[in-house]
């Protein structure tokens, strides 16, 4: 079970940081990953971070103002979000993946999703 947190409304060139907390397996064994969905749109891959930390990729509209991390021993998932614009306005999932497939950023990729946290940045 993946229970995201911390999203609210913040003016452009504010902050947030997301959080997802992981229960009911151990967290180690997954990749994890955020993605973003507004009405009418698909939801869009923004980051991912391997089992261990060692790997992230980020959509390059995100690249230099967010940074992914996690802490196994805490089994959460951070998503710690700088310089926000307008467009980043979106309800943010934390997903999951079984950590025996390379990380991808596909969506297809994710098997466990959470229940979305609500991020607005007004102009």
């Amino acid at each position: 079970q993946l229970q995201a947190s911390g999203g609210g409304l913040v003016q452009a060139g504010g902050s947030l940081r997301l959080s997802c907390a992981a229960s009911g397996s151990t967290f180690s064994s997954y990749h994890m990953g955020w993605f973003r969905q507004t009405p009418g749109t698909e939801r869009a891959f923004v980051a991912a971070i391997n089992w261990n930390g060692g790997i992230t990729y980020y959509a390059d509209s995100v690249k230099g103002r967010f940074t992914i991390s996690r802490d196994n021993a805490e089994n959460t998932v951070s998503l710690q979000m700088n310089s926000l614009k307008p467009e980043d306005t979106a309800v943010y999932y934390c997903t999951a993946a079984n950590r025996q497939r390379i990380l991808s950023i596909s969506y297809n990729n994710f098997d466990y999703w959470g229940q979305g946290t609500q991020v607005t940045v007004s102009s």
